[in-house]
């Protein structure tokens, strides 16, 4: 690797470098302790030092330094890690450089030209090169160590490094940390003592910051069943960041198949780096915190002041610029933060440069003045040009009026500050869709009730508009405490779902895809789905006690809103609880707001909690039992299994509640979640807890505790509630006196009051902390559900199969590693049954069983991996599940004789074995497939299962097709009743099957230590055989003259087919010959029985073949050799 110059002053200092070549202007040296003789103690020492210094001197083992006869300086310009890369650079400068040097006279002039030369090959690699960091050489140096340290394909993109000690026992290595985009890898070399550590992102189990006696801080992680510490660390925080955004984007690439394909920093697993990964975590944190949608990035961020005019004074924060929104926060404490989408500006203005001012305008006679901004013009440019003010004709006319109206006002605004009404904005008029809220239409308001219950929701609403006065209303409001004070209080029932939309960011969404729900609603309308027969069957179960669902209005409504959406997000589809939710969404939204609730909800505020294995719930539950831990320390104390709270907690966070409290309460919560996110739901559930703190503390066993917070939200009532008994669920007679009473609002006010100290930060680092858990936790329920299943079929031990089913899973994850849209993604599908869940195709199976054969197969591997993946693949569907895999090594680890030569017997068979050209080295499933004449197995396929990613496809998409439910108990049957292969069902072996499978005898014996007599044996079966049907076939020729129909054989696979110029040309004579050559065939049982009279092949397969061997050779070589494959 060429090296920019750089100077060194001692050529042998501490005479750690021998020298190899010599020139007059260059000279190449080799490290001690490295090479020829090892350096003995020299080397010990200096591969101490060069593991634990960052030097040049580290980086590799030889280099290649410029110097001038009358100069003492030298210049490094090159390294490489092998003596043969080393010496490519000194033969690239003999042929180029040294020669050329002659005709300059002073040594300036040499070392100058040398420079330039060299840095002009570092700038063309770095054209190609995928290194984009800060200090390109540094960086260029630690992945020359990563490659030749670690051996990982040269695909894997390093993306940063840290010097840290690992902790190995009681005994910290000071060595490196590399993170790459799919291992974390540690190296450590002292005193000849080396320590290499690779573990991939998507196995661990636990990552997170620790501390103890011993280590003030470190990194704990878990993989494989180990512990693992990193300390030391110079910046430990940002190290951490990094590794937990690697283990997120590789949990989210890999099981959750995201592409990123809107964000080009992570789209590419081949180009991540760390400045990516900030800028991604950064636009994560933006989109949480301002509730915007997935397609939004944070592409600026300023320092400034905003005037806060219902506090009268400039608060400090920081603006922050996406594609089409201007957000600000505070940072003073204030907890104020304002939306402003580009569509609502209207105008930007300079009006005073002294105080680097910003003036935004927005509709509804409201501006926005930002001062102390560094860079005002810059950003108002910015934003004119987003906003489509300069480029526009119509604001160019206006300009002038325009830009009077905002100085007008401005001036108004600083000369009357008590003056708050020109922060009243028009509340926004959207395009009004098909129906109303359901509340609206079953329960309409009465003006003139002078009810206590509707005094009260007049006055909520009265310090609603008294709040929208002084804030602003709509999508550009200002959110402060006092909106989250009124919010716990409890919003009016004619507010509610206008601030439903404000507080989830759904209005953006709604308002940017006009018309987008009515398509979705006409193109779903019609469709059979499993979706939409699973809405069928819960549409009754949804609120059925409410009017407005006891009728075709509300029923009609939510099948619309559910449909469209499992139409909009096949992945989800639809899943249990939806339906609660939306019944609720639509009781105080229109229908069209009701669908973009749901969408907020499902996408954005609750990821990943409506699947099959609802990992976004289960990763909050880990979360609560956290937060249980942390705040509510007696009830630890005395209830030491907290999986009972998680388990009782389900429901509380698929349905945000409403299915254990009465409606009339539960949309107070709702309320809350709206606003604050998950963090409300927590902290609700932390203070139900306390609540029933002594209860659950004295209670015997889960039922009696379960059945005290039954009894407690049956208590739960809204005593505010303007809602007629009809539509209230909570029991409104006041018969029973000793029966006590909760009011939602008080309960959600001591949740705030208790726990409102919770940051939303903490929640999320939580949530991806617990996500790894919780995955890897369902990933062992299946693999411990499958070995279950699959050690009934075979003979080895539980441990073997444990590990063979992580080089199984393994192998599907190796070849997604390094491309982002790998056709083997979908070969892995959580949706379907435990065995069915990890598949690998041709490619994969071919890398895995080529470590994993008990026997050479030295020659025509690829074809006889090909014979037995077709073997094997029971369903012929391209893809062979673990328990398909582990049937055919049991059969060749520990089968009998007899099934051993079976199986050998059966792949020279079809649909194993076709006898048609094989073209295996194709990377799509239809082109190492032989074509549909060669194939009969394959023509019974439907077309359209063959996708054009060449996976055929087992089960269809969530929310897109059905499953056919009729196949797979076929094939459960097919498997109950399924009995051992009698040998004389099998059919006879043709000639061309018969050259094939003695070729493959061959190959197997080759390299064996008896494989002369192996060989003279078979030639001995062979010859025997041949002898047998001959006189057989001569005692037939009389009583069987049409014999001679039978079909020409197909050519094997190292005979070219004949062109169909020669067949044309060939005489009758000769294709008679050839016909009367090939109608013999044999049995199984003639070829098992001539075998059995060869010892030494009865004794080759009855030898015990160690699998635990294979099996850690296999570990150690499974991602060289796919690296190499690739």
């Amino acid at each position: 690797m060429w090296l920019k110059p750089e100077e060194i002053l001692l050529k042998n200092a501490f005479k750690l470098w021998v020298t190899e070549k010599d020139h007059e202007y260059f000279v190449l040296q080799r490290r001690r302790g490295y090479g020829e003789g090892g350096g003995g103690l020299t080397g010990l020492l200096v591969g101490t030092l060069d593991t634990v210094l960052d030097s040049t001197s580290k980086v590799a083992p030889f280099r290649i330094l410029h110097h001038t006869p009358d100069s003492q300086v030298y210049w490094s310009i090159a390294c490489g890690v092998t003596k043969e890369e080393i010496v490519q650079h000194w033969d690239w400068l003999q042929q180029n450089i040294m020669r050329t040097l002659s005709v300059f006279d002073s040594s300036e002039d040499i070392t100058s030209f040398v420079q330039g030369k060299i840095r002009g090959l570092i700038a063309e690699e770095g054209k190609t090169s995928h290194v984009l960091e800060d200090d390109p050489e540094k960086f260029r140096e630690a992945y020359l160590r990563f490659q030749n340290w670690f051996a990982l394909p040269a695909e894997e993109k390093l993306v940063t490094y840290y010097s840290c000690s690992y902790w190995k026992g009681k005994v910290p290595c000071q060595g490196w940390l590399y993170l790459s985009t799919n291992f974390l890898c540690f190296y450590s070399y002292l005193l000849g003592a080396e320590v290499k550590l690779v573990i991939s992102w998507d196995e661990m189990w636990r990552l997170e910051k620790t501390s103890n006696v011993i280590l003030t801080e470190s990194i704990h992680v878990v993989a494989h069943g180990e512990d693992h510490y990193f300390s030391m660390l110079l910046h430990l925080n940002e190290t951490f960041v990094i590794m937990e955004q690697l283990a997120d984007y590789s949990i989210k690439r890999l099981f959750d198949k995201e592409a990123f394909e809107k964000e080009i920093a992570l789209s590419d697993p081949l180009q991540i780096t760390k400045r990516g990964l900030e800028a991604h975590a950064k636009s994560e944190q933006f989109r949480i915190f301002f509730r915007l949608p997935r397609e939004e990035n944070l592409l600026e961020v300023h320092e400034s002041f905003l005037w806060v005019p219902f506090s009268h004074f400039n608060t400090l924060g920081k603006i922050c610029l996406s594609e089409n929104y201007l957000c600000f926060a505070s940072q003073d404490g204030s907890q104020c933060h304002i939306i402003i989408p580009m569509r609502e500006v209207v105008n930007v203005e300079k009006p005073d440069s002294s105080s680097r001012a910003l003036t935004v305008c927005v509709r509804g006679k409201r501006a926005l003045r930002f001062t102390e901004v560094r860079d005002y013009q810059r950003l108002a440019t910015t934003l004119r040009s987003r906003c489509g003010i300069a480029a526009s004709p119509q604001h160019s006319a206006s300009a002038e009026v325009i830009r009077g109206e905002c100085q007008s006002l401005i001036n108004h605004f600083e000369d009357n500050p008590d003056d708050v009404t020109l922060m009243v904005g028009q509340k926004d008029s959207s395009k009004a869709v098909s129906t109303e809220a359901l509340m609206t239409v079953f329960h309409p308001q009465d003006v003139e009730n002078l009810d206590p219950k509707m005094l009260k929701e007049k006055m909520k609403e009265q310090s609603w508009n008294i709040h929208f006065s002084e804030y602003g209303r709509g999508t550009s409001m200002f959110f402060t405490r006092k909106t989250r004070d009124l919010i716990v209080r409890g919003v009016p029932e004619a507010l509610r779902g206008e601030l439903w939309m404000l507080f989830s960011g759904a209005v953006n969404d709604m308002a940017t895809h006009p018309g987008y729900y009515t398509e979705l609603v006409e193109q779903s309308l019609g469709t059979s789905t499993l979706a939409t027969d699973e809405i069928e069957r819960d549409l009754h179960r949804s609120l059925p006690e409410h009017p407005a669902f006891q009728s075709d209005t509300g029923i009609s409504a939510l099948r619309r809103v559910l449909t469209a959406y499992a139409y909009r997000n096949p992945k989800i589809g639809y899943c249990q609880a939806m339906n609660i939710l939306t019944s609720v969404l639509l009781l105080y939204a229109k229908e069209e707001e009701a669908f973009w609730l749901l969408v907020a909800v499902c996408e954005r505020m609750l990821p990943d909690y409506f699947n099959r294995r609802i990992i976004g719930a289960l990763v909050d539950q880990a979360v609560f039992e956290d937060l249980i831990r942390e705040n509510l320390p007696q009830l630890v104390e005395n209830m030491t299994d907290l999986s009972f709270f998680s388990s009782v907690s389900l429901s509380w966070f698929l349905t945000l509640f409403i299915s254990v409290l009465p409606i009339e309460s539960a949309v107070n919560v709702v309320d809350c979640f709206f606003y604050d996110g998950i963090k409300a739901i927590l902290q609700l559930g932390l203070a139900v807890l306390n609540y029933n703190m002594e209860a659950l503390i004295s209670c015997h066993d889960d039922a009696e505790a379960v059945t005290i917070l039954n009894k407690f939200f049956d208590s739960v009532t809204n005593k505010d509630s303007p809602l007629p008994p009809t539509v209230q669920q909570a029991p409104v007679t006041n018969n029973d006196k000793s029966h006590f009473k909760v009011d939602i609002s008080e309960l959600i006010r001591e949740a705030y009051e208790k726990y409102g100290s919770i940051r939303s930060e903490d929640v999320e680092s939580s949530r991806k902390k617990n996500k790894l858990f919780v995955i890897q936790t369902l990933e062992d329920t299946t693999k411990q559900n499958v070995i279950r299943v699959v050690s009934q079929e075979v003979k080895f031990t539980p441990a073997q199969l444990d590990e063979l089913y992580n080089l199984f899973k393994r192998q599907h994850f190796l070849s997604c590693y390094w491309t982002m849209k790998s056709p083997a993604l979908h070969h892995h599908d959580p949706s379907l049954a435990y065995l069915e869940q990890y598949q690998l195709g041709f490619q994969q199976f071919t890398v895995l069983f080529s470590l994993l054969e008990p026997w050479a197969f030295c020659a025509n591997k690829s074809t006889l991996s090909l014979w037995v993946f077709r073997l094997i693949d029971e369903n012929q569907d391209g893809l062979v599940n673990f328990k398909e895999f582990c049937c055919a090594l049991d059969t060749l680890y520990c089968g009998s004789f007899t099934n051993k030569l079976k199986f050998l017997f059966k792949l020279h068979l079809p649909p194993a074995f076709t006898g048609g050209p094989l073209h295996v080295q194709e990377p799509r499933l239809p082109n190492f497939f032989p074509a549909a004449e060669d194939s009969p197995h394959l023509t019974r396929l439907p077309e359209y299962e063959l996708p054009e990613d060449g996976v055929i496809k087992k089960s269809p998409e969530r929310g897109r097709g059905k499953v056919d439910l009729q196949a797979y108990l076929k094939q459960w049957q097919n498997e109950i009743l399924r009995k051992e292969e009698a040998i004389k069902d099998l059919p006879r072996i043709n000639q061309a099957q018969f050259i094939q499978f003695s070729k493959a005898l061959y190959n197997i014996f080759h390299g064996d230590p008896e494989e002369e007599s192996l060989y003279r044996a078979v030639a001995h079966v062979t010859s025997l055989l041949l002898r047998m049907e001959e006189v057989g076939r001569r005692l037939q020729e009389p009583s069987s003259p049409a014999s001679s129909t039978k079909s020409t054989p197909v050519a094997t696979e190292d005979e070219s087919p004949p062109t169909t110029e020669s067949s044309a040309t060939s005489s009758p004579q000769e294709a008679g010959h050839e016909l009367a050559e090939m109608e013999w065939s044999f049995s199984f049982e003639q070829v098992l029985a001539s075998l059995l009279n060869e010892p030494a092949i009865v004794s080759f397969f009855d030898r015990h073949v160690d699998i635990q061997n294979k099996l850690t050779q296999a570990q150690a070589a499974q991602l060289k050799l796919t690296g190499n494959n690739k």
